[in-house]
């Protein structure tokens, strides 16, 4: 070492205040570690053998204990509880992740509380639909469950049930008032992958007709991604669902579907290049920019949208009006008569 790094070295350590900082910094972690390491007291160990015990029955599946351990004040004050370690949620958690449906039942009779979150900031709904368990989903979702989940989850039971091609799953969230327009919460900084947040394009990609067109028909935007005032503000070329379908090949129904709800053929603007797959789908775009739409499908589109706009557009089925326009205003294939 130089006489200079040295003399360097020297300084900094007769600094008093980079001392005291060492000295903190020491002491903050040492709590740290010693809180970390601390032994349980008898009434944490004793709490924690109830939880277990409440999660064992659970994940038996044995309702009747589980109901007769709930009785108990002893096991009823630890129901809301968490594990400990490697134990991520509630025995609600464990319940609906297993598809346990008269366990679920059982905690919801007893006061579970139904929107507690795991350690991931995931629901009891979050985790029963990314298991796919219907009839669990139902039931939290009729107690009263957000069907958006948490709001600290990056992620939402619609993008999982989208991403999976959970139709029957997908539908009854959306019946239940879940957002049809919802995105990944964290900042994506590229363009694509902003579209690639929301339900429709995961739709698409994975390629869910069914769910693609059940969010359309509950009302999803077509071209959400150009008429968010905040994404707009960052990026003022944005990806259209649209586009980003024509560059993965999503099959043509996908861009007929778009086309017909409402989706701006003008947006798109680099759809005849290299990244483009499906020569097929870019002629009917082309042909769809050529031809105006007739009036009866711009009187579809702005019903649709004033219902969307006021959060009725789940409510068509219950307007005033013969049963064919109502058919036309959910997209469905009129009835061929036959002579």
């Amino acid at each position: 070492m130089t006489l200079t790094n040295r003399n360097a070295l020297r300084c900094l350590y007769e600094d008093h205040t980079f001392v005291y900082l060492v000295c903190y910094l020491f002491s903050v972690f040492a709590f740290a570690a010693g809180s970390m390491l601390k032994l349980r007291t008898a009434e944490e160990e004793k709490r924690s053998c109830e939880i277990s015990q409440l999660r064992q029955a659970v994940l038996q599946n044995n309702d009747r204990l589980l109901d007769e351990m709930l009785c108990q004040e002893i096991y009823k004050k630890v129901i809301n509880c968490r594990g400990g370690w490697g134990i991520a949620g509630t025995p609600l958690h464990a319940a609906v992740s297993k598809g346990h449906l008269s366990c679920l039942q059982v905690l919801l009779a007893h006061g579970a509380i139904i929107d507690c979150v795991d350690v991931k900031a995931q629901t009891p709904l979050f985790a029963a639909v990314r298991g796919k368990y219907l009839d669990c989903v139902l039931t939290l979702l009729k107690a009263g469950a957000n069907p958006n989940g948490s709001s600290s989850n990056n992620c939402s039971p619609v993008l999982t049930a989208a991403r999976e091609g959970d139709a029957e799953i997908l539908k009854q969230l959306l019946k239940h008032g879940a957002e049809v327009n919802s995105r990944a919460k964290v900042l994506l900084w590229t363009s694509s992958a902003r579209v690639s947040s929301g339900p429709l394009y995961l739709a698409a990609v994975y390629g869910h007709m069914e769910c693609f067109k059940l969010l359309l028909l509950y009302g999803a935007d077509p071209d959400y991604n150009c008429t968010d005032a905040k994404l707009l503000s960052s990026d003022k070329q944005p990806k259209t669902v649209l586009e980003m379908c024509l560059r993965h090949g999503c099959g043509v129904e996908y861009i007929q579907l778009l086309i017909d709800f409402g989706a701006n053929v003008y947006l798109p603007t680099l759809i005849i290049e290299k990244s483009t797959k499906q020569n097929e789908a870019v002629e009917l775009l082309l042909r769809e920019r050529g031809n105006p739409k007739a009036l009866t499908s711009q009187c579809r589109l702005a019903v649709r949208r004033h219902l969307r706009k006021i959060n009725k557009i789940n409510c068509i089925d219950q307007l005033e009006m013969p049963t064919s326009l109502i058919n036309f205003l959910q997209h469905k294939a009129a009835p061929v008569t036959v002579l």
